[in-house]
């Protein structure tokens, strides 16, 4: 039996050393994090993406057209579901880190929280 691996867990943890800080406000510095993970995740994929439908239909497996037109079972899209919410963890990896530092910290939660409201 294969151990599973938390990937929302493992998104959340700190690389050792202090993180660079680009910004003057740490809400632009998350927001930028943030805008950074989203974009190398989606460039990523859009390159996985497209080399899969080439191979697919240079070898006559399946049309282009068919892709836009699949829809996943329900076991698929549980497993998609699962996939969406460690990909978001790893997006809001920063948000995230912020939170623990101001919990240790002694800092209220409610800080962090109208921080990210005023931005």
């Amino acid at each position: 039996m294969t151990e599973e691996i938390d990937w929302i867990a493992r998104a959340g943890k700190r690389a050792k050393g202090k993180r660079p800080q680009y910004f003057e406000d740490p809400a632009v510095e998350r927001l930028m994090s943030i805008t950074m993970a989203l974009a190398a995740e989606l460039s990523v994929q859009r390159q996985r993406g497209d080399t899969l439908e080439r191979i697919l239909e240079d070898k006559g497996v399946i049309d282009r057209a068919e892709i836009d037109a699949w829809r996943p079972s329900r076991e698929a899209a549980q497993e998609r579901g699962v996939a969406t919410k460690a990909y978001i963890a790893r997006i809001m990896r920063g948000v995230q880190q912020a939170a623990e530092a101001m919990k240790a910290d002694d800092k209220a939660m409610d800080v962090l929280s109208k921080e990210l409201r005023e931005s």
